[in-house]
């Protein structure tokens, strides 16, 4: 095994929860484990590679949590912050950069800085927009304070994505809108003056992005739905309140998506260049870069599929920085999705109190929803998990089945209920299995699998 971890780094992106709740095993099952099961495996080849993830804090639907709950805000986000660091480390799931907005003030400043200094370079020009807003509560409907009927497929979707098809869905494209707050019909429309990004402008680096990288089916099929008409202008500010402050327009906060753009900048240039300053600084050090993957639900294709390398592309980096997207589609508890605002869940502090962290990984990961949902029953578990350590010793993997899932782990190939399988077919390995040749990398591989050995330098 190579231990060169210089060159280009590999940029491994896995979406920040949002503190509005716990970790479920829907999100385990989905873009967490599966991440840190492909950079374990490309610490393994000796690839240089960067975990990156953090918390959302600045999604108003910790705020509107909050408010249900009857709790300050900052201290709900802190109950499940908390949580949420408890289940990955618990989880055997690292990161070499974890952002958490609400508590790092270069990162919020960093955010405002590049923004204004897109808007003074016409990347993302001021301009007025429309959108519905609530007669009865301030601001404007977006998020999780605005529902509707998706225009594409007619689910009921909020301000944002819809979940049903993963189409782009902002308040003034919803049919039917209505304020989650008080429940009103959003009837009057309000006008809006703030930057926005215009991904039309820029189409062809998508295509460009989009013929290059490593794309799922369904996310090819997203991406030609969007190249079908001009595709959208998105807004980077609104009139709102949660959020990070932008200063040149009073009122206004940073839309969380382009937060979390411009968040990508910053932090990934700071990990490649500790120290650097200015968004020059921080788009030189990305030259470091070799390509960014993302591990996601498909409700956030957009964002990463259109949003994310259009603002790149905005910035000035190449169309080729994105490597790829690994995504997986819903995990279901009872034939209903996982949801944390509905409420309906394992939750996986909870399940990791009474599992072992090692069998729920490879429970999940032989589970894991992708390239179809998924529905997760305690009886499959039990029953699954059981056979694995029922006690009988289990022949080791032969060398095909090993190399099948060596490239499974693999960022390109990437299937971890297919590594999975090959790797456990048998059960677990006996205890004290004699190391050497394919027993010893059907060993690593499966410490990848569980999380069971100390983990490879970075």
């Amino acid at each position: 095994m190579s231990t060169d971890r210089t060159g280009a780094a590999t940029v491994v992106l896995s979406p920040p929860p949002t503190p509005n709740g716990p970790l479920h095993l829907g999100h385990l099952a989905g873009p967490y484990l599966a991440a840190d099961l492909a950079v374990r495996a490309a610490n393994r080849r000796g690839d240089r590679v960067l975990a990156l993830c953090g918390l959302d804090d600045h999604q108003n639907y910790v705020l509107a949590q909050a408010r249900r709950e009857g709790l300050p805000v900052d201290e709900l986000r802190e109950r499940n912050a908390e949580l949420i660091r408890g289940v990955f480390k618990r989880a055997g799931i690292a990161h070499d950069g974890f952002t958490e907005p609400l508590v790092d003030a270069g990162y919020r400043a960093a955010v405002v800085e590049f923004l204004e200094e897109l808007v003074l370079s016409g990347a993302l020009p001021v301009e007025e927009w429309h959108t519905p807003v609530c007669p009865n509560c301030p601001g404007i409907l977006h998020h999780a304070y605005v529902t509707g009927d998706c225009p594409q497929c007619g689910a009921v979707s909020s301000g944002g994505t819809c979940e049903g098809c993963a189409g782009y869905t902002p308040a003034s494209a919803l049919g039917r809108p209505h304020c989650t707050r008080c429940g009103s019909p959003a009837t009057a429309r309000r006008t809006v003056r703030g930057p926005v990004l215009r991904l039309e402008d820029h189409r062809a680096a998508l295509e460009e992005a989009w013929l290059n990288a490593g794309l799922a089916p369904r996310v090819r099929r997203i991406a030609a739905q969007l190249l079908r008409q001009p595709l959208p202008v998105v807004p980077f500010s609104y009139p709102t309140d949660w959020g990070i402050e932008l200063p040149s327009i009073p009122g206004h906060r940073v839309d969380v998506w382009g937060e979390m753009g411009l968040g990508y900048l910053y932090t990934i240039g700071q990990r490649l260049a500790p120290g650097t300053r200015g968004m020059a600084g921080h788009l030189d050090a990305w030259r470091d870069v070799d390509a960014v993957w993302a591990f996601l639900g498909l409700d956030n294709a957009f964002y990463y599929l259109a949003l994310f390398p259009a603002l790149f592309a905005a910035a000035g980096l190449p169309a080729r920085v994105l490597g790829g997207l690994v995504v997986n589609e819903f995990y279901r508890l009872e034939g209903a999705k996982f949801s944390t605002s509905r409420r309906h869940a394992v939750w996986a502090h909870e399940f990791l109190d009474e599992e072992d962290p090692r069998l729920v990984r490879a429970f999940l990961s032989w589970d894991r929803p992708a390239p179809q949902p998924a529905n997760f029953t305690l009886e499959r578990y039990r029953a699954l998990t059981g056979a694995w350590t029922g006690g009988s010793a289990a022949a080791a993997p032969d060398e095909a089945e090993l190399a099948r899932a060596e490239a499974a782990l693999s960022l390109e190939q990437f299937d971890a209920a297919l590594a999975a399988r090959c790797l456990l077919g048998g059960g677990l390995p006996a205890a004290g299995a004699p190391a050497g040749g394919a027993a010893t990398a059907a060993g690593e591989l499966l410490d990848v699998l569980t999380g069971g050995a100390a983990e490879v330098p970075r």
